[in-house]
Formats: structure tokens, sequence, C-alpha cells
């Protein structure tokens, strides 16, 4: 069983992951971007910023720990990962996971900025 200290822990551990604060909860971001929060502790959950291709496989695989997030967000790729559902290897994949889809997304953003490109 996973908890928000973990959770917190283990998303700041990866490569320049910070935290910050969205609407009055906890994020993580690297490069500046959200790819963790903890917008719904309350209710024993983390988020994870997913796309739905690389979701589906997790909910697939793991309805009791992972639930889309209600609405277009969730249509979206944004993830519950029910803390008390999920240990502490399957939180750190599921966090890696999403940090690496933002670090891809960052550079791939970056690259369209570029002049001459």
């Amino acid at each position: 069983m996973a908890t928000i200290d973990d959770f917190r822990r283990l998303a700041l551990s990866l490569d320049g992951a910070e935290e910050s604060s969205h609407m009055g909860s906890p994020d993580f971001r690297v490069g500046g971007r959200i790819f963790a929060t903890l917008a719904h502790q309350a209710q024993g959950y983390g988020n994870l910023m997913l796309t739905p291709e690389v979701q589906a496989p997790f909910v697939a695989e793991a309805p009791e720990t992972f639930v889309p997030v209600a609405g277009g967000w969730g249509r979206n790729g944004a993830t519950h990962i029910r803390l008390a559902a999920a240990d502490e290897e399957t939180l750190a994949g599921a966090l890696r996971t999403a940090w690496k889809l933002r670090v891809e997304k960052n550079a791939q953003a970056g690259r369209r900025r570029r002049p001459g490109r």
C-alpha cells in the first residue's frame, strides 16, 4: 500500500522533478510542466498525466489501481492511481511513465519553437 508521502518522495526522485502547486493542490513538474498531482489526495488518489494510449493498458491490467479521471480530463489520459491498491514498485513505474511522457513532450515543444525549423 502506497501513501501520499511515497507518491511525493518517488515523484521528486525523478530527474529534474520539482513540487509546485496548481489550484491549491500539490503538483509535480519537469521543465515547468505538470506530470503528476495530488489534487485528489483526500479521496486516496494520486493523479498521473498520461496519454489515452498509455492509460488504456494501465487501466486494463490493473483496474483496481488505475482509474481514468472523470470527464474530458480522463478521456485525454489523466489517470487516478488508487494509493491503497498500489505497491511502491507500481507507483514508481507509473510516475516514471508520466514523467517520461512529459519530458518527451517538452522536448518536442522545444523543437517546434526553435527558429528555422
